[in-house]
């Protein structure tokens, strides 16, 4: 199936020159220039990733960020003119997926999509009983993206999602920070391991209880210990 990419970009050649590259990938788009259409257009139509500038009239990028995960897991990538590393891990504990510093390269932009959206979505056509790893009570169900515990729903972003199912694949070993970013972002992150921090905090925090089976190793990274 063709998938929708909803861009949210005020500046009007910008969102022309990055509609272009993803038409002529084969996706299909839709288009917003603040918050207030962007959510809009959210609801209306069916999107499988979105494309949001941070400063926006009428609704900020961080407000549309915040009320689309209250309902919806949707891989977003974020944009920025500033290259702060704040404004970076306050995008993420919102719960971007990823992040690009304007000004950007609109083909490096496409492959953030394209490893997004084949990651999110590859495994939709398997059947339900596939890919489904349970420990301690924790269920992670790899083609539908679900995760509960004891029962429980739990909503995961797409990269907090990434990062459980990984560990969970590998328990007891020790995933590096650099082993976690290959995994989820698949090239070379301008960023530091407060970004993974930021992810595993909010991962944790969604866990609950079951939270302290996810382990810090000091200097080294992070493992998951469970059982059957």
């Amino acid at each position: 199936m063709q998938k929708t990419i909803l861009i949210v970009e005020d500046e009007d050649i910008l969102r022309e020159i990055v509609k272009d590259y993803l038409l002529n990938a084969g996706y299909e788009v839709l288009e917003a220039v603040d918050g207030i259409e962007a959510l809009a257009k959210f609801e209306e139509q069916e999107v499988h990733l979105m494309i949001l500038d941070i400063m926006l009239p009428e609704l900020d990028g961080w407000s549309v960020c915040r009320r689309i995960r209250k309902s919806s897991n949707v891989p977003i990538i974020m944009l920025t003119a500033r290259a702060d590393e704040d404004d970076t891990l306050l995008g993420f504990e919102l719960g971007a997926d990823d992040y690009v510093t304007k000004p950007y390269s609109p083909p490096i932009l496409l492959a953030r999509v394209k490893r997004l959206i084949e990651s999110r979505y590859a495994h939709a056509d398997k059947l339900p009983n596939e890919d489904t790893i349970i420990s301690s009570g924790i269920r992670v169900h790899i083609p539908s993206r679900t995760v509960t515990a004891d029962g429980v729903t739990i909503g995961l972003t797409h990269t907090e999602f990434e990062i459980l199912a990984y560990l969970m694949q590998n328990p007891g070993i020790i995933i590096t920070r650099e082993q976690l970013i290959t995994k989820i972002w698949g090239y070379e992150f301008a960023g530091d391991d407060r970004t993974i921090n930021s992810h595993i905090r909010n991962l944790r925090h969604k866990l609950g209880d079951k939270a302290n089976h996810i382990v810090t190793v000091i200097r080294a990274g992070y493992k998951f210990e469970g059982s059957v």
